[in-house]
Formats: C-alpha cells, structure tokens, sequence
C-alpha cells in the first residue's frame, strides 16, 4: 500500500521515518520555508497548513499527514506567482526583520478569521519573534504600508524595502542550513554532566559500532593550541584559554567528544555509548567566592594567555581614579550607596548556532575548505580556522547566508572549529546544528553582574562623586570578558560629569556556562543601576529627575571622562541628548505634570481603582562602533548591463545594512536601489569586514561603501567626459542609467563597453577602519500601573527617542529601536537563564524560559532626534544596540515612582514585586 502526502499541490510518496515530524519530513523534500526554532512548538517558525489548519511541524507526526494535504509558505502564492494577500502585507508593511519567523507568521495569518484578527494577542500566542518588537507584525496584519517605492531621486532617508523582502515572505531566502548537501553527515556532542573534572579515560570503542557512525572526536584529536571562542579584530583583546575539546571541563555542558554518522540519531546513540572516566574536581559557582583566596581555579595558565590573575580567577580587571571621590562624598549634601545585580539572558536568535562544512575546489585548482555558518563574523572565522589548523587563508573559504538572528551571540566560534576538524578528517560534508536546549548550555548568556554604585551630589543637585565596582560573571571561559568588562564602565560613568570618578571591575571566571557579546556589551547592566542611582538622588535632593540629568549630563563638545581609562578616538561629533530628554518632558507634560497624576488620566489611562501609578526615565550613551579599530573595505564596480555590484562584507541578520548600503550608493551614483545588486559575508567574493557587531554595518561599513561609490562617480564622470570630448567632468551628470555631457548623452551600458575597449574596468574600492568614532543617545521614558495586591504590572506608555544622527531608513531603524526596546522589557520583566547550585542550567528550552511575546509587548512610540554627525556616514550614527540600554532603569524608575520602593535586581518579576510590597505593607 503506497503511501502519499499532497505538499503544496505535489504528491509525494516516500514514506516517513519512524518518529519523524512533519518539520523534518518537509525539510528533506526542499521546502526550506519551514524552520527549527526549537523543537517543541513554542515558537511557531516551522507553522504549516494541514488540510487548512495551522499545525506546529515540529511537533506533528509526518505519519498522520498521510492523505492529507499540506501547504508550506512556498505554497501560498498562486500558480502565477501572485503573492497571497497576507504575503503582500507582510512585504509592504515590512513585518520582520532576520525573517527566521516571518514564514510561521504568514501561516498563522493566513487562516485567521474576524474573531480572531479581533484578539491578535490570543491568536499569536504560539508564535515569537526576537527582533521586531512585534508593532510591525501587527501593522502587517492591519495592512498598514509603511515601505516607498524605490523610484528616481534620494534614496537615503527613504523608507525602502528590504532587497530580500520577496524572499522572505515567499520563504526562499536561504539561511545557513537552507540548501541540500550531497553525502551530508551529522554531527552530535557529548557534553559534560560536571561542574569541573579532568577526564582520566575515554573509551569510544562502542560509539564506533554503532551502524552509521563514521568518526568519534575526542581530546586526542584536538589541536593543543589555546584560542578565545569571541571574535574581535585583534585576537588579544580576548584570553586565549579554550581549546577545541579539552581533557579538563569546567561546566556543565562543556563538549567533550563529538560522533559524526549518517544520521542525527546515529550520532546520538554513539554519543550515549561513549564511556568516559572523570576525576571530578572542586567548582565554585558565584564570583564573589571566586575571587577570594584558597576557591578553586578555574584556569591554572600562564601569562601567555592573557588571563589578569588566573589564581584568582580574575580573567581581566580595571582600576582608576580621577580626583579624590573621598573628597567629593565629604563635599556632598546627599549620599546614597546600593548594589544592583542583572541576571543572565540568552539570547534566543530563532536560528540556532550551527556550521555547514564541506571541501570544493577553487578556481585556481586548489582544494580548500569551506565552511557555511550563521556567523555575524565570516572573516574573523577564517582567520581563527586557520590559526588554529595551521593552514592560509586561501586554504578556507567561510561564509554566511541569511543569519536568523544574532544579538552579538554569533560572535563566536562556537561550532565551525569542531565541525571542520571532523571535515578534514572523513573528506565529507558534516553539518552540526544545535538543538534550542543546547543554545542554553552550550552557546553564552549575556554577562551576570553586580553593581555598587555610591554618589554623591549637593543639594542642588550638582553631582560631587561617583563610584562604581563591578563583578562580571563570565563563567568557566573569558570569550568577551574583559572587554565586556572594561565597556560597562565606559560611557555608562562618562555620560554624566563629576569632579570625583572610582571605579574597581573584576571580570571573573566561575564553573558555569560561559558569557559572551549581548546586545549593549555589558553598558545595559551598568546603566540600570547609575540610572536607578541617579534617580534616586534627584528625589533625596528635591530636584526633578530630568532636570537632576540635565545639570549634570555631558555637553556637546566636551571631553569623555571615565576613571576606567580614556578612549582617545572617541568624540562627540553630534549631540541630540538634550533633544531626548525634551521628548521625555514633553510626554509628562501631557499628563499635567510629573508623579502622582490621576490613575486614568492622560494617553494610556483607564487603570483600574487602587493601582499605583508612576512614571520614570533612563538614558544612556553609546560609542557607535567598537575600539580598537573596525575594519571595512568595499568595492562598487559598474556591470555590462549598466547596473551596479557592492561587495561589502558585513553579514546581513536583520540589522537591515543591506538596505542601507544600496540607499547609501544610490544617492551616491544618482540611480536606484532596484538597479544595484549586492554581494556580501563570503571571504571568497568581498574584501576584509570585521563583522556585523558593535553597530558598525552603517556607521564603519557604510562608511566603506560610501568612499566606494563616491569615488566611482567621479570615475564615471572622469570617462564619460573624456569619451564624449567633454571639456571637463564638471560639465557631465550622471543620472541613473547614463551620463550626459554638454548636450550629449551615453548610456552606462554602452560606458561599461567602452572602458572594456580600453582596458578598463569602472570600479572603486572604499575603506574605513573605524576610527575615530562618535557617541549615539537614548532615552526611555515609561508610564505604568501596578497592582498591588498582585504584583501585576501593566504598561501605559512606553516612549523612546533616539538620537541617530541622520537616519538613513526610519522605518528600518524604527523597527530596531523597537525590537530593541522589546527584548530589553523580555530582560527586565521575566528572563533569567537559572543554574542551580552545581551550575546546571535549569531553563533550558522556551517554555522554561519565557520570551517577551505579542501580548507581553507595548507599542512603543518612537522619536528621532534632529542631529547629523561629523563622523559617520552622511550625518548618521548606530542604531541597533543602544535602545536596549536604558529600557530597565526607566522601568525600574516607574515602579519606584509608583510603589516607593526601589528595586535593585533584575527581573522585576511578579512574584518580586508582590513580595517587596507586600513587606513593605503596600500589598
């Protein structure tokens, strides 16, 4: 009896594994619009239609979609290709922004009938989405239009699509593991079950018996050098303190042996029948303990690793003054001194790390390999592969296709070192994909810190001192630890002037999994508790909050001063923080004034009788790219058919820099974006790109292809006038498909043969190397009511202004704020990755660890300030890190503001609230 599954109008017969899910089913048949998120339909990126009805694929049965009819996002649009209604909306309204999402989104739309489309919290509680803060989906779903036509004329400030937009919603954009590998194997890891323990033995005899499995990994094959899994332009920004698998593990979790098979089930079992003898060590868990004398160490190495004081398991550390702060508390009014302490967070990209890899033969004959990631750093991936093998660049070829998310995670080398190891070893293609649970214990969290802050200021408000010190968690390994470290207490502390600054950080290694790069590098942990420290100076002086911060914030012009060591590149090449806290003050003023305000009245109002209402601001700085140098190099280069290429390297995962470098050349060459083509995140096709982090795509790669472009028009114009017997370039225009001299015109086409005749090729190559660099501001206001006999907190008004010099797209950047201030709520309110006592992870899927959905999320009204910076690009500065940094304290300052209490640890939970109002005799 043959079996049969109509998939999108096409029979298809093959008859499913044992256990298999419809996910996986449709996958292997090419329909690659249908994804992994996690495995066990909590975040609906792998939504079908099965006879009509919306289904979770990953947890369906293949079996019992047998007879029935199943349709894929490829499968919306009709026969003609006529996009679906849902499709078109998504497009026009530009409703994501990575995509990894959007196609279980349109799934879930499609079907929904008025009811439902009445209560989008309810109908979208199976789906989430990590980048958009979900206004966007919503305005898809509502069919409002927010993108332009890409027509004649300027292109940047213009809120043009995504080029990959017809790609996303029809779901054949290709992500990392969007494509059919011949001969694929798969990989599986063996993880430690302890804390700390040097393995003594391991036998792997019968792993190797399992049918299917090809190769086991263990320490013995792994390379002795030691290396840093962060990835920065200069390697010794990092400790060198990993190594590609170890006989010494240092926290749950930690890889131990890796088996390669046929199939991801083969892997597994040889995996489980691995036997490996440990002699299990002392662990210490919290930092604190850590640092002091006789704890277990962690890494006993020398200083060839960069670690401060490995017998102290201090990674790295920074100490400085600048006055006396003992003299500026003596000269203060009022001194207030607390501790705050932020939880770890994962960072939940809907696309899991994970490496495709493979050999192929290059153009020059030569065989390398080639390593296809979801990486926000290709290039620096290669040159670690490379190090760490010993071979040369031209030996490796790393590239990213669509990235499903990223959030400074994937600035790592977390599984392409592993994976080309088993590839150099069995010549075949190895693929290693995590599962959702192993991006908890196997990936990095954003970094755990405690924070005490003491300051003083006069009663007047005039701040006297400031004093920081900082225990940063980096768990078992120092990946971005030091620098994670050393940024906290940079702009969080110059942002604001004080005679007297101190500051004492200690970046610390536990036994527990590692931290890493999250979105704001450790200022988001710093600000929430100098904010929370701010805000509660200005009540115990009597001076208004805002008023508090604009006699005491950093002008234009003036000097950055942090006790933790000076940043010489970096300036204030534009200033429109006094223009965030007037957006702020403006929000109040419509409610009559500051707290205390009617519970129901002004925007927002209608809250219930007996809650408590308050309102509260943070704001922050950023330097808008990273130290240390940020390389970038582009080139722009005209084609036969009088279109134009951009090879620029910064990988594309929702940051949206694609878009920006095709506005960015289009007004450069007076064309538009539809006639510019784009090649990207391939070492083999595109020049030298640092990576798509520390918000450098527009501000340092942008850079790159500006220079770029300029400089090909003036080369067109060069030609052309030469060519045309122009008196000089002067008298020619370049228009979008031609160039006009003097009366007379030549098409690009004809240009492009022209210069071919002569030898020629019309390309320009730009540079930027990230250096100097500007400062971006941000501020958040927050207006909300708590229920006090329920800890319940409701949202009434979330404000955000954003000062990002000029703004190339506003509807792409407006979706980064948002998203920004979405997964800043998700930290304040309820994430936490929890360990127990032994440094186990405990929350190790979604439905433990609760994401910020629809529901959960405020529309969040968005305003951009009227600056241009000297430095960046046409006027404009980084967006896409910075709105996560002062979202907590603005929160945290609201729920003081209505409860008196002050909250100094995050997640401000409801059980936390309750708990604190209810002691202090409020509930």
């Amino acid at each position: 009896m043959s079996y049969g599954i109509h998939i999108n109008g096409r029979p298809f017969e093959d008859e499913p594994r044992a256990g298999q899910c419809l996910r996986t089913y449709l996958r292997e048949r090419g329909w690659f619009g249908v994804k992994k998120g996690c495995d066990a339909g909590d975040c609906g990126a792998c939504t079908v239609h099965v006879d009509g009805e919306p289904v979770h694929s990953c947890i369906y049965p293949a079996v019992r979609a047998e007879g029935r009819v199943v349709t894929t996002v490829e499968g919306l649009a009709d026969e003609d290709g006529e996009l679906h209604p849902v499709q078109q909306k998504f497009l026009d309204a530009q409703g994501f922004q990575c995509g990894f999402c959007t196609a279980g989104y349109l799934m879930t739309t499609a079907v929904l009938d008025a009811e439902q489309l009445a209560d989008l919290p309810r109908a979208f509680k199976g789906n989430i989405c990590r980048c958009t803060g979900y206004r966007a989906i919503e305005d898809a779903v509502r069919g409002v239009r927010h993108t332009e036509e890409p027509g004649a004329g300027r292109a940047v400030g213009r809120n043009l699509g995504a080029p990959a937009g017809p790609q996303v919603v029809t779901g054949t954009a290709r992500y990392t593991f969007d494509l059919d590998v011949p001969g694929l194997l798969h990989m599986k890891l063996l993880r430690s079950p302890h804390p700390h323990a040097r393995i003594v033995a391991i036998d792997t005899a019968a792993a190797l018996r399992v049918p299917g499995v090809h190769l086991v990994l263990t320490h013995h094959d792994a390379p002795e050098r030691l290396y840093s899994t962060a990835r920065h332009e200069h390697p010794t920004e990092d400790p060198d303190d990993t190594r590609l698998l170890d006989d010494t593990v240092r926290y749950i979790g930690q890889r131990v042996a890796a088996v390669v098979a046929d199939s991801e089930a083969a892997a597994e079992e040889g995996c489980r029948r691995i036997e490996v003898t440990y002699e299990q060590l002392p662990y210490v868990t919290d930092p604190e303990e850590a640092m002091a004398p006789g704890a277990p160490v962690v890494h006993d190495k020398g200083p060839e690793s960069r670690i401060a004081r490995p017998e102290n398991n201090v990674v790295g550390e920074v100490h400085g003054e600048i006055g006396s702060v003992e003299e500026g508390f003596a000269s203060a009014d009022v001194v207030y001194e607390e501790t705050f302490r932020t939880q770890r967070v994962q960072h939940a990209s809907l696309e899991t790390h994970g490496a495709v890899a493979w050999y192929e033969t290059g153009e020059d004959g030569e065989e390398r390999l080639t390593v296809r990631s979801s990486t926000q750093t290709p290039f620096l991936t290669r040159r670690a592969l490379c190090a760490l093998f010993d071979l040369e660049l031209k030996q490796v070829r790393v590239l990213a296709g669509r990235v499903g998310g990223g959030f400074g995670g994937k600035q790592e080398m977390i599984v392409e070192d592993i994976v080309a190891l088993a590839v150099m070893r069995l010549r075949r293609p190895v693929k290693l994909e995590y599962t959702r649970a192993e991006q908890f214990y196997g990936a990095t969290t954003r970094h755990p810190f405690t924070i005490g802050v003491r300051a003083g200021a006069r009663s007047d408000g005039t701040l006297t001192a400031l004093q920081v010190r900082v225990v940063s968690n980096t768990g078992a390994y120092g990946n971005h630890g030091p620098a994670v470290m050393f940024h906290s207490v940079g702009e969080s502390m110059a942002v604001y002037r004080a005679p007297h600054k101190k500051v004492n950080a200690y970046s610390v290694y536990t036994n527990s999994v590692p931290a890493g790069a999250f979105r704001g590098y450790g200022l988001g942990q710093v600000v929430f508790a100098v904010e929370s420290v701010m805000d509660e100076l200005a009540r115990r002086t009597g001076v208004d909050p805002l008023a508090f911060r604009e006699l005491n914030i950093i002008g234009p012009g003036e000097h950055m001063i942090s006790p933790g060591g000076e940043e010489e590149d970096l300036e204030i090449a534009s200033y429109g923080l006094d223009q965030c806290l007037q957006v702020v003050r403006d929000a109040i003023a419509e409610y009559g004034g500051g707290s205390g305000s009617p519970a129901g009245s002004g925007p927002g109002g209608d809250v219930p009788d007996g809650w408590l209402v308050g309102q509260g601001t943070g704001m922050s700085m950023i330097a808008t790219g990273p130290p240390g140098g940020h390389f970038a190099d582009a080139t722009v280069k005209l084609l036969q058919d009088g279109t134009y290429d951009i090879a620029v390297g910064t990988a594309e995962f929702g940051n949206g820099t694609t878009t920006v470098h095709k506005q960015i050349t289009a007004g450069a060459l007076s064309t538009t974006v539809d006639r510019i083509a784009i090649r990207q995140s391939d070492t083999d096709v595109v020049r030298h790109d640092t990576g798509a982090f520390g918000s450098a795509g527009t501000v340092v790669a942008g850079k790159a292809v500006m220079k770029a472009a300029d400089a090909l028009a003036v080369q067109l114009l060069d030609f052309a006038a030469g060519y045309l017997g122009a008196a000089a370039p002067g008298e020619c225009l370049l228009t979008a498909e031609a160039v006009e001299c003097a009366g007379r015109v030549v098409s690009l086409k004809e240009l492009f043969q022209a210069a071919r005749a002569a030898g020629r090729e019309l390309s320009a190559d730009g540079h930027w190397g990230g250096s100097p660099r500007s400062v971006a501001f941000n501020a958040q206001w927050f207006r909300l009511a708590v229920d006090p006999g329920t800890g319940e907190i409701r949202i009434l008004r979330s404000v955000h202004a954003a000062d990002a010099g000029k703004v190339m797209n506003p509807m792409q950047c407006r979706g980064q704020v948002e998203g920004g201030v979405a997964q800043a709520l998700g930290a304040t309110l309820f994430e936490n990755v929890t360990l127990d006592e032994r440094g186990e992870v405990t929350t190790a899927a979604f439905r433990r660890y609760r994401l910020p959905q629809y529901a959960d999320v405020p529309r969040t009204e968005v305003h951009f300030m009227e600056t241009s910076d000297a430095i960046g690009p046409l006027g404009a500065k980084s967006m896409s890190e910075s709105p996560f940094n002062p979202v907590a304290p603005a929160f945290a300052n609201a729920l003081r503001d209505a409860t008196g209490i002050r909250f100094t640890e995050l997640p401000l939970t409801r059980d936390r609230v309750w708990l604190a109002l209810h002691e202090a005799g409020k509930g």
